[in-house]
């Protein structure tokens, strides 16, 4: 009886059926919440989470039984399809935004141009003043050193694997060893280094962790480089070959320009992937409370670090803890200004 009414027209001539009005889903959302709350005071839960889940199952099943009377159940599953994308979306969202208020309402208690243009220097961690300016100076060299290294490598690679490897042997090893570099924990690249400083008998210093971040950065450059490199039409390659232009020139003048965009962006979220790194500076850097400008020389600081070192050290000064939380901030605002400047390199070189 229902599938014979379901295609039955609406009054008026209309061959569209009954529909659900267009706040429905604002409107099963808000008693999804207030019976979420409900049930979670009645069963004596405290924990927020715990309540989100049952709302969302609410939504979920509040929206399929309200569709599947009104618009029938095959318009019932379009409907429980969107709220589980929703649902999805709403689960990640939350901790990313819950994350950032936590970081900006912690962080800015001694966020100030003092903090950010001073370092720790003879301030003892349980002692209130200091800064990162030691940090962000590490970090941008090491960093920077990693990507004059990490990044020309991985554009060469992937500019073989399209233009030249092929389906050869050599490709398809080299495409291997990238597949296991991109799942390697960053501890084994520092690893890895450390061995070969303990090898030559070196002391800590910057740039053996820019080293160890080149490696992690490498596998990423290459993949996302070798993805752009193939969004490039065969033709514009044909026709420059087709005019007596060198394979060289071609890739140098037609290839790279045509996807540089989404080579620089590739770069940069690559940069942002080391910016946060700890484990390999922790191993071959190892910190240092004064400002060290020369990252080949002596032990140096970076942000990841000293967020670290200022957290160990919190259990028992509150002024550790609040340089931890402002060095964090600082760091997402790093990686997030990378992020849309890659985004507007990206915008601006896209083929038009």
């Amino acid at each position: 009886m229902s599938a014979i009414t379901d295609n039955v027209p609406a009054r008026g001539g209309s061959l569209q059926g009954a529909r659900l009005p267009k706040w429905s889903p604002w409107a099963i959302a808000a008693g999804s919440a207030a019976g979420a709350a409900g049930i979670g005071v009645a069963a004596g839960m405290d924990s927020k989470v715990e309540w989100g889940l049952i709302a969302a199952l609410l939504f979920v099943l509040g929206t399929y039984v309200l569709a599947a009377r009104v618009e029938g159940r095959r318009q019932a599953k379009d409907r429980i399809a969107t709220s589980l994308v929703w649902v999805a979306f709403l689960l990640a969202v939350v901790p990313l935004v819950s994350l950032i208020w936590t970081t900006v309402q912690r962080g800015v208690k001694v966020l100030d141009v003092y903090f950010l243009t001073h370092s720790m220097g003879v301030v003892a961690d349980s002692e209130p003043g200091g800064g990162i300016y030691h940090a962000i100076l590490g970090s941008l060299e090491q960093v920077g050193l990693a990507t004059a290294i990490g990044a020309p490598v991985g554009v060469l690679t992937a500019i073989y694997l399209v233009e030249y490897g092929g389906r050869g042997r050599l490709a398809k090893a080299i495409t291997f060893f990238v597949d296991v570099m991109t799942g390697i924990p960053s501890i084994v690249a520092g690893l890895f280094i450390l061995s070969l400083m303990l090898m030559a008998d070196m002391q800590p210093f910057g740039f053996a962790g820019s080293l160890a971040l080149a490696i992690l950065m490498m596998p990423v450059v290459v993949r996302s480089t070798e993805e752009m490199l193939k969004l490039v039409p065969n033709e514009l390659r044909e026709a420059s070959l087709a005019l007596g232009v060198p394979k060289w020139r071609t890739i140098l003048r037609v290839v790279l320009p045509t996807s540089a965009g989404g080579i620089v962006t590739g770069v940069m979220l690559a940069i942002a992937r080391i910016a946060g790194e700890t484990a390999p500076v922790l191993l071959l850097v190892w910190g240092n409370p004064f400002i060290n400008a020369n990252p080949f020389e002596g032990a140096q600081a970076s942000l990841p670090l000293y967020i670290y070192q200022q957290y160990s050290q919190s259990s028992g000064s509150t002024a550790a803890y609040d340089r931890a939380w402002a060095a964090s901030l600082t760091l997402i605002a790093f990686v997030m200004i990378l992020n849309l400047v890659a985004r507007g390199i990206a915008r601006r070189r896209s083929p038009r």
